[in-house]
């Protein structure tokens, strides 16, 4: 049974997550969270302070105990916002990483939004639709429009509730004309994606994070709901919690349940967001959920691992939507995408024991075969470098940064240049990636030659080995000729020769 574990390095909180999978099925056993204010300075001052840091550094020691301890087979570690903004990151990410062994990932507000999405569809039962999921963290405020557990939109704003804290309050309880400046800055930046929220008129709003824990809380404890509403928040309640966070001091806030003293210093510029969405967006109210972005993070290990697993199914369906979006975005023929990911996979398949690529590669050479056009949006002259940087750097979902690269160098060398060690695209991979690309990418340019014509001419291509021999027949459509096909895989020849170590034909049926 494969165990995994999460950490979560927040703006305002370190979390960790430790499960396991059994059954294709994700079960928890063991958490823990500490609030350190990592992000506290940096938006202040653009840097990670010396104290923050040692007192992050020294949470992530007790987790990776914890992880040890559990067994875990495989831990990963994500950074948000403070990570992002912060000009001395790579110091907090060299420390971590010489006392733990984590490799620490920095990730995108869209990635964060993907993943938090992915916690929550794969665990809980999300029947009304649509729904708008609202992560507000201490740096940024994550909002994603899902309709039947498919991300329609998400947006990344700065509105975290330690970023505007230290922006916007320096008084306690804060001055009427502090709270006009930050309402009215959140204001501007929900105003970006009102109207595309208020035009999907969600149905259910679910709400991650710290500060909506802490606010569904103070609704229950002062209108004295049924257990079962204890974690939803009306429109009309926010609006009087927000009134009396705001007036209430620190002390008195602390005193609320479900608040304490760390949460009570925040919890007004979280409130004043909240509220802000609500009336803006013209929603109901929402509901606390404590699923997020470490959830997010234990489906993603555990589809990695077992693709049957629910996760492992959503993945795929997002995989899939992403890839298609970006093959419309940079108008790419989609029919055509589609006939050479076809020929790809077929080439995969039967060349299996020529090519002994992993598993993985399968998927990966199936989005290059897709996309491997992009790069013709920016422009025909250089278009196999302009696709690399296009894959490499765009948020196609569900890829990690290192699999975009993965992707980008297997399509970037359809021309006359060959992957080689010292170039950009190959020396940032992993030594056991740079050996595989040359083959990936040979298979690729062969599924591009059964297809050069646009016209779907060859109707299956027949793959035979025999005596060190790889022969393929093209068998055409009817009434079609295979000639410029037959002359593409020709060239392919020698490459195929240097790579494989065998010969390669091709004849019409």
């Amino acid at each position: 049974m494969p165990t995994f574990a999460a950490v979560d390095i927040g703006s305002n909180s370190v979390r960790l997550k430790i499960a396991r999978l059994t059954r294709h099925r994700l079960t928890g056993i063991h958490e823990d969270r500490e609030v350190t204010r990592l992000g506290e300075s940096v938006f202040r001052s653009g840097f990670l302070s010396p104290d923050a840091i040692a007192s992050t550094v020294k949470v992530l020691r007790r987790f990776h105990r914890a992880a040890q301890n559990a067994g875990a087979d495989t831990v990963r570690v994500v950074a948000t916002s403070a990570l992002r903004d912060a000009r001395n990151s790579r110091a907090f990410l060299e420390w971590v990483r010489s006392t733990t062994g984590w490799h620490v990932e920095i990730i995108s507000g869209l990635e964060e939004a993907r993943l938090i999405h992915l916690g929550l569809v794969s665990t809980l039962r999300v029947t009304s639709s649509p729904a708008l999921m609202v992560d507000l963290g201490g740096g940024s405020c994550e909002l994603t429009i899902s309709s039947q557990s498919h991300i329609r939109s998400t947006v990344s704003l700065p509105l975290g509730a330690v970023r505007l804290t230290n922006e916007f309050l320096a008084h306690d309880p804060a001055r009427k004309s502090e709270l006009r400046q930050l309402r009215g800055f959140a204001a501007r930046e929900i105003e970006r994606t009102a109207d595309r929220i208020k035009r999907a008129r969600p149905k259910v709003v679910i709400a991650t994070s710290g500060t909506a824990e802490s606010l569904a809380a103070v609704c229950h404890g002062l209108y004295k709901t049924k257990a079962s509403r204890a974690t939803a928040v009306s429109r009309t309640q926010m609006r009087r919690i927000a009134k009396l966070l705001a007036r209430l001091p620190l002390a008195d806030r602390s005193k609320l349940s479900g608040v304490g003293p760390r949460r009570a210093e925040i919890i007004v510029a979280g409130a004043a967001v909240y509220l802000d969405l609500l009336e803006r967006c013209q929603l109901s109210g929402f509901r606390y959920s404590p699923l997020g972005l470490r959830d997010g993070l234990l489906a993603q290990m555990a589809a990695d691992h077992d693709r049957n697993t629910r996760s492992g199914k959503q993945i795929e369906s997002e995989r899939w939507d992403s890839i298609r979006a970006a093959v419309a975005h940079y108008r790419v023929d989609m029919n055509h995408a589609l006939q050479v990911r076809v020929s790809a996979m077929h080439l995969f398949a039967a060349l299996k024991s020529v090519h002994s690529l992993p598993p993985e590669y399968e998927e990966w050479l199936s989005a290059a075969a897709m996309l491997y056009e992009v790069g013709d949006y920016v422009n025909r002259n250089g278009r196999h470098r302009h696709t690399h940087y296009i894959i490499t750097h765009s948020e196609i979902l569900g890829y990690t940064p290192e699999q975009r690269r993965i992707i980008a160098a297997v399509a970037r060398y359809l021309g006359k240049s060959r992957p080689a060690p010292a170039d950009g695209a190959i020396k940032v991979l992993l030594r056991p990636d740079q050996d595989c690309i040359p083959k990936a990418s040979l298979l690729l340019r062969l599924a591009r030659a059964l297809n050069l014509s646009r016209t779907a001419a060859v109707a299956r291509a027949r793959v035979r080995l025999h005596d060190g021999e790889v022969t393929l027949t093209l068998i055409p459509k009817r009434r079609s000729s295979v000639d410029l096909e037959l002359w593409a895989v020709e060239k392919e020849k020698s490459y195929f020769r240097e790579v494989f170590g065998r010969e390669l034909s091709a004849a019409a049926a």
